[in-house]
């Protein structure tokens, strides 16, 4: 079913939406929890969508947690094989007008930086990343601060994300949620509030024409609202 969404600017996360980082994550999640002695596919589970300093936090609560997230971060920007943009993201990017449109992501900022860089995304205007908040997403605080920077109030904005922590941050932000399936499932992005569930980036493009004020995108919607 396609449908047009009014909005005044859209915040994107990062990985899983505009670029493919999962392989990598992966590595580097399961050799983290492989080191502490934890189940790898659980805390590869829980890492995604979240600051990886809070995984840390709940799977070692008495350890050096500044320390141990300096050495994932280290990991992370090491491994960088198999980072490339998702299909549609650099196309989706280019059509929007570069100040109505927000990187809003778990990464650390130099994470982001290398893997915008690797996956050969435009430079985001506007970038909010770990190190600008206090409470990460499913927290309100990174889509409040997100649509903040970008000078609009969140119910004015679309979020685009990929797992219920990020699209639990945009609904409680107030903004409207399009979910991309290529890490969660249907099942979880729905019970997770998603307004609207797509393939990936190319199943979304911009009307042009409309306005200077409003954005209208255009939605392959899965969810068949």
């Amino acid at each position: 079913m396609t449908i047009r969404i009014a909005c005044s600017a859209v915040l994107f996360d990062l990985d899983g939406v505009l670029i493919d980082s999962t392989p990598a994550v992966t590595r580097v999640w399961q050799s983290w929890a492989a080191r502490h002695g934890f189940d790898p596919e659980e805390v590869v589970r829980k890492a995604h969508g979240r600051p990886s300093i809070a995984t840390i936090r709940e799977y070692l609560p008495n350890a050096d947690h500044e320390l141990e997230n300096r050495i994932v971060e280290r990991a992370e920007i090491a491994d960088l094989e198999g980072v490339a943009p998702l299909p549609g993201a650099l196309e989706l990017l280019r059509s929007l007008p570069s100040g109505c449109w927000a990187i809003v992501t778990s990464c650390t900022r130099p994470l982001a930086k290398v893997r915008i860089a690797t996956a050969g995304l435009p430079v985001p205007r506007h970038l909010l990343t770990a190190d600008d908040i206090t409470h990460g997403k499913p927290h309100p605080e990174p889509y409040l601060k997100g649509a903040e920077m970008l000078g609009v109030s969140p119910q004015h904005c679309i979020v685009i994300e990929d797992v219920p922590a990020g699209i639990g941050s945009g609904k409680a932000a107030g903004a409207r949620v399009i979910a991309v399936r290529t890490t969660a499932t249907d099942e979880d992005l729905r019970g997770a509030g998603a307004d609207w569930i797509v393939d990936g980036c190319g199943s979304i493009s911009v009307e042009r024409g409309v306005g200077r004020d409003v954005i209208v995108l255009v939605v392959d919607d899965k969810l068949g609202r």
